[in-house]
Formats: structure tokens, sequence, C-alpha cells
């Protein structure tokens, strides 16, 4: 669970923070003036997000039918 943590506090205590968050893991949502206004958080792997972003891709292109668009010719793709 996040922890909620005050701007101006956050401010203070900065290096601390990233140290939790690189070395706890742990997340922080930060407030000014009792609204949330940011979440400090782990960064995923690039590659994690780049693997979840194909997946999803993916599973979208299986789910949609394919359309049948009919014949066309080579110089009807390059029409001005």
């Amino acid at each position: 669970m996040d922890e909620t943590i005050s701007a101006t506090e956050a401010n203070r205590a900065f290096s601390r923070l990233l140290r939790r968050v690189r070395e706890e893991r742990k997340s922080f949502i930060v407030t000014s003036h009792g609204q949330r206004v940011a979440r400090l958080m782990p960064c995923q792997p690039e590659d994690a997000h780049r693997q979840a972003a194909r997946s999803a891709l993916l599973r979208r292109l299986a789910e949609q039918p394919a359309t049948d668009m009919g014949r066309w010719r080579r110089d009807e793709l390059h029409a001005r």
C-alpha cells in the first residue's frame, strides 16, 4: 500500500524517499493541500513495459476479424 506524504515533507526528505523506493520497492502518494498530486514509485524495466505493450497489441489483433478489402491494383495504392 502506498504511504501518503505531503509535498513539503517529500521535498525535505527526497533523497531518503528515493532510497526507500529503490531498496524497499516502496511507493508514496504525494499530496499538496490535502489533494493527491503525484505518485513516487519504482520504475519497471523497459523490457517489461515493451513486452506488456506487445502482448496487448497481439491480443487485440487476434480478437479483430479480418476485413475483406476486395481486389486492388498496385497503382491504386499510390493514387494521387
